[in-house]
């Protein structure tokens, strides 16, 4: 039996555990969202330095680059 079905057979006999199963999983999609736009889109992460090895110099003045601006 594989292990999606044994959570099947689980969920079936306590549907209580829904929710939990339904949040956790929400989280860990959430954090790794997170996690690759930061790898994918933050001017500090440099993934190719032959080609571009200060990509933070290649910002233009009025390029937001974080989730949420704050003025100072």
């Amino acid at each position: 039996m594989s292990v999606f079905g044994t959570v099947a057979k689980q969920l079936k006999s306590h549907p209580a555990l829904i929710p939990l199963f339904i949040f956790i999983g929400g989280g860990v999609t959430m954090s790794a969202t997170y996690l690759a736009r930061l790898a994918l889109k933050n001017p500090d992460v440099s993934w190719d330095r032959t080609n571009n090895p200060e990509p933070w110099n290649k910002l233009e003045h009025n390029q937001q680059y974080k989730v949420k601006a704050f003025c100072n």
